[in-house]
């Protein structure tokens, strides 16, 4: 078990970077490095809640910030393998969500984590093999499998994994299988 001594900040998004986010709490500005979804999804001038874990270099004090404590919990998991560093795991979460992340792991898929730089088929397989028991009973949900083949077909036609999973989520849940989200998919992005 990992534990942060910063859990959580609550407070005024001032400035966005590709990597983080600043956000001033208290008069006290935060550098806090976000996925970027979570950049895409944290407004300007707008008050914001992250889960954080600080993490404790000897050179270095890093926050990292999410918008749902779920993604924290998966990160703090990631981080705990030994080999996989904060960088590192936070670029795995920005590949697709942790439902995906954790649907791909049960099923021994490491094709989401080798797309990383710097993880390679051994790390990748070091991971599946680390987190299969501690996230195996978190998703058995065929939709996600769906999802994720959906969204390797956006992506191969050049779309960003960002683009693909935001324009899945839109889509209502009633409607299954690969091929009908793909074309669903497509729609909300042509549009």
């Amino acid at each position: 078990m990992i534990c942060s001594m910063i859990i959580q900040l609550r407070g005024k998004l001032v400035g966005k970077d590709p990597e983080y986010i600043i956000l001033d709490v208290g008069g006290i500005g935060y550098k806090v490095f976000v996925t970027p979804e979570t950049l895409a999804h944290t407004p300007e001038e707008k008050d914001v809640t992250v889960w954080t874990h600080l993490a404790v270099r000897e050179t270095s004090l890093d926050i990292y910030g999410f918008l749902k404590r779920e993604d924290m919990l998966f990160f703090e998991l990631l981080i705990g393998i030994s080999g996989v560093g904060p960088k590192s795991a936070l670029s795995i979460l920005g590949l697709a969500d942790v439902a995906t992340l954790t649907s791909a792991i049960t099923h021994g898929d490491t094709s989401y984590l080798t797309k990383v730089s710097g993880i390679g088929a051994k790390s990748a397989q070091k991971i599946v093999l680390e987190l299969s028991d501690k996230v195996g009973a978190l998703s058995e949900n065929p939709s996600l499998k769906a999802d994720a083949e959906a969204i390797d077909a956006l992506t191969a036609m050049g779309y960003s994994a960002s683009e693909a999973r935001s324009a899945l989520k839109a889509i209502p849940k009633n409607i299954e299988g690969a091929n009908a989200r793909l074309k669903q998919a497509l729609k909300a992005l042509a549009q």
